[in-house]
C-alpha cells in the first residue's frame, strides 16, 4: 500500500515502517473521505497548471525529495523552479513524497528561514 511503500520510504532496502506515520496517513485519508480524496486526486492529476506558475508573483520556497517515488522530481519540482519568478528550491538528499514527516525538523527549519527573511 502507498503508505507502507512509497510515500514515505519505506518500501526501500533498510528502512524501518513507522507505524505512527501509517496511522496517520489513514486517518488523514478517512477524514477527507472517499469521494473528496478522489476528487482532490483527480483534480491534481489532471490539471495541467504550467501557465499558472508563471503568474506566481511572490517569492516561492519549493521543497522536494530527490527520492520522491510519487512525484519524481525531474517531472515536478525542477521544472516548476525554472517557471516560478523568485523561486528557491530545497532538495532535501534520500528523502521520500512524505518528508514534511520523515524530515520534519530540516524542513521546519528551512520554511522557517525562508519566511524570516
Amino acid at each position: 500500500d502507498l503508505a507502507r511503500g512509497p510515500f514515505f520510504g519505506f518500501n526501500r532496502p533498510g528502512a524501518e515502517v513507522s507505524w505512527g506515520m501509517v496511522a496517520s496517513f489513514w486517518l488523514q485519508g478517512m477524514m477527507a473521505g472517499h469521494k473528496n480524496a478522489y476528487d482532490c486526486i483527480r483534480a491534481f492529476s489532471e490539471t495541467d497548471l504550467t501557465e499558472d506558475l508563471g503568474h506566481f508573483d511572490v517569492p516561492t520556497l519549493i521543497v522536494h525529495g530527490d527520492d520522491d517515488q510519487i512525484v519524481p522530481i525531474q517531472a515536478s519540482a525542477f521544472l516548476s523552479s525554472k517557471l516560478v519568478k523568485n523561486a528557491t528550491l530545497k532538495v532535501y538528499p534520500g528523502a521520500p513524497h512524505g518528508l514534511t514527516d520523515t524530515h520534519k525538523e530540516s524542513t521546519n527549519a528551512d520554511l522557517l528561514a525562508f519566511v524570516s527573511v
